[in-house]
């Protein structure tokens, strides 16, 4: 605390409020995205959704995030990040509070993919009100790290927080808490942040609805066929309509004047690998939050809120290691640092998918779990950079948009594939518990494979290209 308060002192009084808006506002966002972790059992229990269309309640969140981000972006730089910041953030409370009055799954599929909306119109606004209220240099940067720090803390805050409120009360209150701050929020933008300045453009609307729409008939295709199989009519209706979308979304890329991805930006092998390896490695992630929950829940027999705190060891060390990442890099370089971030989660995630119905959480599932946050740590912000690498500037804004995109729709995609892999597992068991233990432990050995495929494109597209360019430079062969 006493840190804080000095660390507070380096900001003109004018900044303190507009920095405690910006980061109270994407703490929301963040806490959004795990809060309902720990709640899945819950919300399976309440509202008689199935082991597939559970999926939902994120994928409805991050495919519309995702999807849109691009958008978002483009919105403030024309209509005024103020202004933007204020709508994202007005849609976002008032989708959460329709989550938490959802008396159905239609209901709260739809509430969170408007709560997805709004995180994209809100989330490229906070660093970019970051950017022009904080002078470039020692100021901006602590701003920046507070910033990054809120990401780290969300997360483990969100577990435990969503578990407290699901276990004592009901999953419905971790919603309407968004309300009085979103509320509280919205009058301290309007008072405290200036417009920012507007700039000529237009919007790729063409771009943004297949992308959004495209991945989406993509991600329901597939959660679709873990029930209905690839032969049913729907399925394959669904399958044909992201294909073709996804299709369209490349060829008005090429020729839109301004386009939301610019497809130069795939050039680059190494910006094209990291992209790739950001889908897989965040697939696996999100597999991991998603079953690991359900096998301490409905495996095990934790509370929520004993749930939330089991994630305690993954969560910390992630933590932890991520602030060190920036000497990591400058010691082995970064194609290094994210090979071994890639292994040691590849060889934590091996670990958890042996899970089995009486397994010891300390050796079973804590210890694995250290391996996880210590790979993830290590992981992250080394494919930022190399998502990023080598741009053009005016490029710089497109690619750092690419990275988060990429980071939302692997989720979702990566978790509509596990998710048809869980349907299939455990068949010709009785026993419900071994059942689903059974079928986490094969899902999380699918995300295991996914984080093999992510490491191998790391290393034939990043790292050996790059120790290429390393060699010529030196003038050696």
């Amino acid at each position: 605390m006493a840190k804080w308060q000095k660390d507070m002192t380096k900001f003109e009084s004018r900044q303190i409020p507009i920095l405690i808006i910006i980061l109270v506002s994407y703490l929301m966002i963040v806490l959004d995205i795990s809060v309902v972790i720990t709640a899945l059992p819950k919300i399976r229990a309440g509202l008689n959704f199935s082991s597939t269309a559970l999926s939902w309640v994120q994928n409805a969140y991050t495919l519309a995030f995702g999807g849109l981000l691009l958008l978002g972006a483009r919105a403030g730089d024309i209509l005024g990040r103020r202004r933007m910041f204020i709508t994202g953030l007005t849609i976002f409370t008032l989708a959460s509070l329709a989550v938490g009055t959802a008396q159905s799954i239609y209901w709260l599929i739809s509430a969170r993919a408007l709560q997805g909306i709004g995180a994209a119109i809100l989330a490229p606004s906070t660093l970019a009100l970051l950017s022009t209220n904080f002078t470039e240099g020692p100021q901006r940067t602590r701003a920046v790290a507070y910033y990054g720090a809120v990401a780290g803390i969300g997360a483990s805050l969100g577990l435990v927080l969503g578990g407290i409120l699901t276990d004592w009360l009901s999953w419905r209150v971790a919603f309407f808490i968004n309300l009085p701050i979103g509320i509280a929020l919205i009058l301290a933008a309007q008072r405290y942040l200036t417009e920012t300045e507007k700039h000529s453009g237009k919007f790729d609307l063409v771009g943004a609805l297949c992308s959004t729409l495209g991945m989406s008939m993509l991600v329901y295709s597939i959660v679709r066929s873990a029930t209905a199989g690839w032969t049913d009519m729907i399925t394959m209706a669904a399958l044909a309509a992201g294909v073709v979308l996804l299709f369209l979304l490349v060829v008005n890329e090429r020729y839109a004047k301004q386009p939301i991805m610019p497809l130069r930006l795939f050039i680059s092998r190494q910006r094209a690998g990291a992209y790739v390896a950001r889908i897989l490695f965040l697939g696996a992630m999100m597999g991991f939050w998603f079953f690991t929950t359900q096998f301490l829940q409905g495996v095990i027999g934790y509370s929520p809120f004993r749930a939330g705190l089991a994630f305690l060891p993954m969560t910390l060390t992630n933590f932890a290691v991520a602030v060190m990442v920036p000497k990591f890099t400058k010691w082995i370089g970064n194609g290094r640092l994210l090979t071994c971030g890639i292994t040691i989660t590849l060889f934590g995630m091996a670990w958890l998918s042996r899970v089995y119905a009486d397994i010891p959480y300390f050796t079973g599932i804590a210890l694995p779990m250290i391996l996880i946050g210590i790979g993830q740590g290590c992981t992250l912000s080394p494919l930022t950079v190399a998502g990023v690498a080598g741009v053009e500037a005016k490029d710089a804004g497109a690619a750092s948009g690419l990275v988060n995109v990429a980071h939302q729709l692997g989720a979702s995609l990566g978790l509509g594939v596990l998710v048809v892999v869980f349907a299939q597992a455990g068949i010709g068991m009785s026993d419900a518990r071994e059942i689903l233990a059974n079928r986490i432990s094969t899902s999380l050995a699918a995300g295991t494979v996914m984080l093999v495929i992510a490491l191998v494109l790391v290393i034939v597209l990043i790292v050996i290209p790059t120790k290429s360019i390393s060699k010529r430079s030196d003038g050696s062969l």
